[in-house]
């Protein structure tokens, strides 16, 4: 045990001596966030240079203690290779198709690392089914490119998503110890070290960013975490196909409800928009700081009706998530106008906006 709080110690420290040199290296890179549209929340550059941050204090954390099995060498082949487009993103700007292409060879190398699906459990029978090559290679790219991305997508508040990665790192931590799985345990310790030594700064209001860099540097590596030393046991795969699903289901759904919400409007998938959960709660009035509190919420939940399910309480795990769910439908319908209510004018909606723009400035 004492291994593994050096992990998470070395992590954090690292990380936190980090950040504040990619603050002051960053305006001189051109590493900077530029408020230029609406879908920005913050009113002056802030730097966006934390994803070398974090993947330092990462990076520190492994070196102290993982062995350099041939998965740990893939896993940082593949880190190395997702920060560098993070930066080139960050810095030069890069096509969605080609950001999409270079996170599909980013999953490839953790395929070719043997850090893979191989099969699926039946969360109810717990029948452990084998997948066809073909198709477990395809499980394996859709999943680690979907939550490289949900991480991506839900980084718009300050602090958001080094939060919940940070809660799901925590929450996959016990489960994996639960099961015995030091080396995953190691991993994401490392991984929620480096989130809270980055969230003393990018906690509202946020003296730097993470950038994407960052910000697919965290979903990459929980997408791989729950996959690092599986075994095709009943056991191993339920942990790697239940527990990660639960304790990162806010930023899943809410990557899935920004892709049907964009299909429905005949917007492109990869388009930008203002229509996430953390802007909807927003329209509510609330500020950055509630916001992220709540999503915070939300996210341990989640991440504690994870730990239920690896530990067989499957109502308590059920009641807890159907409790999360009902928090985020219920902060979806706050962006629904109701035509019927007289409050909801023209000139009670631009008092609502100019209030939260105030809040924002503050």
């Amino acid at each position: 045990m004492g291994e593994l709080y050096i992990v998470f110690i070395v992590a954090l420290i690292a990380t936190a001596i980090a950040t504040p040199i990619a603050i002051k290296l960053a305006p001189k890179i051109g590493a900077m966030d530029i408020p230029k549209d609406n879908r920005r929340v913050h009113n002056h550059p802030i730097p966006r240079f934390g994803g070398i941050a974090i993947f330092c204090g990462i990076l520190a954390g492994f070196v102290a203690l993982m062995p350099l099995s041939k998965q740990m060498i893939g896993l940082l082949v593949g880190s190395c290779f997702i920060v560098l487009v993070g930066l080139f993103d960050d810095l030069k700007g890069m096509t969605p198709k080609l950001k999409l292409a270079c996170q599909i060879v980013a999953a490839v190398i953790l395929w070719f690392s043997d850090i893979r699906v191989t099969g699926l459990t039946n969360p109810f029978t717990r029948n452990f089914i084998n997948l066809p090559g073909w198709i477990a290679f395809i499980v394996t790219i859709v999943w680690i490119v979907g939550i490289t991305n949900t991480i991506n997508l839900i980084d718009g508040l300050d602090g958001l998503a080094a939060g919940i990665t940070f809660i799901a790192s925590i929450a996959v931590a016990y489960t994996a110890y639960y099961k015995c799985m030091y080396e995953t345990m190691m991993i994401v310790l490392a991984i929620a070290g480096a989130c809270f030594g980055f969230l003393i700064y990018n906690f509202y209001p946020a003296k730097i960013f993470m950038g994407d860099a960052g910000s697919m540097l965290l979903g990459y590596l929980m997408s791989s975490v729950a996959l690092v030393g599986i075994a095709p046991s009943k056991s191993a795969m339920l942990f790697s196909t239940i527990v990660p699903v639960l304790v990162l289901a806010l930023p899943i759904f809410d990557t899935s409800f920004a892709i049907v919400r964009r299909v429905a409007n005949h917007k492109p998938i990869m388009q930008a928009d203002k229509g996430h959960l953390h802007h909807r709660i927003m329209a509510m009035g609330f500020g950055q700081r509630r916001t992220v509190l709540a999503l915070y919420c939300i996210s341990a939940i989640m991440g504690i009706s994870g730990i239920l399910w690896t530990r067989n309480l499957y109502v308590e795990a059920v009641v807890l998530a159907a409790i999360a769910f009902l928090l985020i439908i219920i902060f979806l319908g706050i962006g629904i106008v109701d035509k019927k209510d007289p409050d909801n004018n023209k000139e009670k909606r631009a008092e609502l906006k100019a209030k939260i723009k105030e809040e924002v400035n503050k």
